[in-house]
């Protein structure tokens, strides 16, 4: 983010997952008040914090389009989208808090009426499935398929903007759950795809410039990136919905995300899935943000 000077968003939606038998709504709707609280907020130090509240929880099925709360979904995206637009300015960098992945929708729509953007997308899932393929019919876990094009066009085309993303200017990386039947549209793709196992044998810091040379070949005006908590080893960051083995340790994210921070095309970051409610004493979001901070702190300082 070079020298630029930072902003929160927060979008607590919790939309697009699926409630578990034991949860009155998933817990991520909390999670920029659990940043606050521990300090993510003090250490950053924004020059502001605008806030989006979500509609009511619930766990509607749209039969249209397959997916649940899909009206509530595109209500919020278009309200994220216009927030975010009036904030994008090119001095500014863009702390996104979440919520749930399903505000990667608003987002997009935001940098797609701005002009053409690229983005890098870490999360311990490739989130690239159809309805047909969802367990759970959460967007959740689903969104990078969406922003891309693929889905019903009720999710995909809002503002017939379809595709937020050109395949062709994402990288999907840190994916971990190896199912065939799982990766197989991913890999029909045109988007980069490095699963865990191939980006630590391609290199992390490697991967990362791989992504900032397309974004310079492609003339982007700039990227996302997109942070869900979940590619993060599991002994360290167990706090999510959908916990599989291995993943990332600090020290990888950092090698990976430093390239990308001290961007002048880096736009922003989205963080996603941590929940307070699986971290009671805060344990593991302690250490993230103490971790975080110190990945902006070496933005700023990368000039």
């Amino acid at each position: 983010m070079n020298s630029k000077k930072i902003n929160i968003l927060e979008f607590p939606s919790n939309l697009g997952l699926k409630k578990t038998a034991s949860e009155t709504e998933p817990g991520v709707i909390n999670l920029p008040e659990w940043f606050e609280k521990h300090g993510l907020h003090s250490k950053i130090k924004p020059e502001q914090i605008f806030r989006l509240e979500t509609p009511a929880y619930s766990m509607d099925f749209d039969e249209e389009s397959g997916v649940r709360n899909t009206n509530k979904i595109i209500e919020y995206a278009k309200k994220q989208s216009e927030l975010l637009s009036e904030k994008l300015k090119d001095d500014f960098f863009q702390i996104i808090i979440g919520g749930d992945c399903s505000i990667l929708i608003g987002n997009s729509i935001a940098l797609k009426q701005k002009g053409n953007y690229g983005l890098f997308f870490l999360d311990g899932h490739t989130d690239f499935i159809t309805p047909e393929l969802s367990g759970t019919a959460g967007a959740a876990g689903m969104d990078l398929a969406i922003v891309t094009g693929y889905g019903h066009n009720k999710l995909t085309n809002i503002f017939n903007l379809k595709p937020y993303f050109q395949e062709k200017n994402v990288f999907c990386v840190g994916n971990r759950e190896y199912d065939e039947d799982y990766v197989r549209p991913i890999l029909k793709s045109e988007i980069e795809y490095f699963d865990l196992k191939s980006l630590r044998k391609n290199g992390l810091r490697k991967t990362a410039y791989q992504f900032l040379k397309l974004v310079e070949e492609q003339n982007l005006d700039g990227f996302l990136v997109h942070l869900d908590v979940d590619v993060l080893n599991d002994n360290i960051m167990p706090a999510v919905d959908s916990r599989e083995i291995d993943g990332l340790f600090y020290n990888e994210l950092s090698e990976l995300l430093k390239p990308l921070l001290a961007s002048k095309k880096a736009i922003g970051i989205e963080i996603t899935i941590l929940d307070p409610n699986l971290d009671e004493d805060g344990k593991y979001t302690i250490e993230f943000v103490k971790q975080f901070a110190e990945l902006l702190e070496y933005g700023k300082a990368s000039t």
